[in-house]
Parts: C-alpha cells; structure tokens; sequence
C-alpha cells in the first residue's frame, strides 16, 4: 500500500514527505484546505480528530503528528534509506534530545511568526506585534545555542544527518526565506553553514518544488 500524507502545502506535513523521501517510502498526498475549513468536516476528524495537520494513512494504520509519524517510519525502515536515528544508543538519545528541542524551543516561536507576518494579513486580523517581538528575541536566544552545538559537530545530533536536523527545515524554511529573517541564521556562521547543508539535500529540494507553501 502507498503511504497518503494529508496536507502537502502546509509546514508540519513536509516534515513527513522529506523523511519518506528520505527513507525512499512510496507515498501519494491528499490536499487539505485549511481556509476553507476542510479540517474540520466529519470525514477529516475520523482520522484526526483534533483537526491538525498531518495525518497519515498506512493500508489500515492511521498516524498523526509529524514527530511521531518520522520517528515510526525511520524505524520501520530503518535498514533502507538513510539512517535517520543514529547507530548506537548514545546517538540515538541524541536525536530524541535535539528532536525534542526542535518541538518545544525552535518551532513554536517561528510558528507564532509565521501566524501573525504571513497568515494574519491573509485573515484579515491584525497582527501582535508583543508577540513578534518576543518571537524574535526567543529565536535567538535558540540559535545562540545552535551556534555553540554546532562548534562541536557538524550537525546536532553528532556527525550524521539525523531526523534532529530534518526536523528543523519546515520551520526553517519560513525563518530563512518567508519571515524576512534570514539574517538570523546568517549571522552565525556555523547555524548558517547547517542550514545550507541541510536545506539543500535532494529530498528537501523536492519537497519545496513540488509542494508549495500556501503562504
């Protein structure tokens, strides 16, 4: 059976199509138009029923949240593709500590962004400029500490690109090239450098061609 991914267009969703990409998994994508509401109509809540995206279909197994769907694919096929979760144990813990990073400093201060600079003028709703600001002075205080991470070993998990560095290039692309913010990799040199590494790997390069941001 071939994988469904529900929302191509969206951030959250491209973690999971460049991790299949990755693990060279055979999928198809499902649109999901979140402005006009289709995440919330019944048939989409019988998959998830806290209406987010993504949500995947595996034959008769159902996944959401794009954490947890990467990390069960990287396992799944763990012996083809790119290995995604390190060798040892201590790498491993390595990349659930940086995934969790990712999940709990690095993206909810860009999501915030990401809704009030791109999607609140496509809502009609003024933006916060409080939370902005705060937005900004957060990411740095992370990238500060990427920088140091990044000193030490070329990617975060150890010398490996990892599901802890894929994790970061949703998010990353709108901080880089849709926020106007780009300067804030690019004044550390070593975050700079990753993100130029990881950005430009074939799975990622496909997965923005030929599934655009809506915004």
């Amino acid at each position: 059976m071939v994988v469904k991914v529900y929302g191509p267009a969206y951030g959250c969703p491209k973690r999971v199509l460049v991790c299949l990409i990755e693990k060279q998994i055979e999928f198809e994508t499902v649109d999901v138009d979140l402005f006009k509401g289709e995440h919330k109509e019944p048939e989409f809540l019988k998959l998830q029923p806290f209406g987010v995206l993504p949500v995947i279909q595996d034959g008769d197994y159902t996944l959401y949240e794009s954490r947890a769907i990467i990390r069960y694919y990287a396992e799944k096929y763990r012996d083809q593709g790119t290995e995604l979760l390190g060798k040892t144990i201590e790498e491993r813990g390595l990349v659930e500590q940086w995934l969790e990073v990712e999940a709990h400093n690095f993206q909810p201060p860009i999501y915030n962004l990401v809704i009030n600079v791109l999607f609140s003028p496509i809502l009609g709703v003024p933006s916060d400029a409080k939370a902005v600001r705060e937005s900004d002075e957060k990411i740095a205080k992370v990238l500060d500490i990427y920088e140091e991470r990044l000193s030490k070993a070329k990617y975060l998990a150890g010398d490996f690109f990892s599901l802890a560095d894929l994790s970061h290039l949703p998010f990353g692309h709108y901080l880089v090239n849709q926020t106007g913010r780009g300067n804030m990799v690019r004044e550390r040199k070593h975050v700079s450098a990753w993100w130029d590494d990881i950005s430009n790997r074939p799975s990622w390069k496909k997965v923005v061609q030929q599934y655009k941001y809506v915004v």
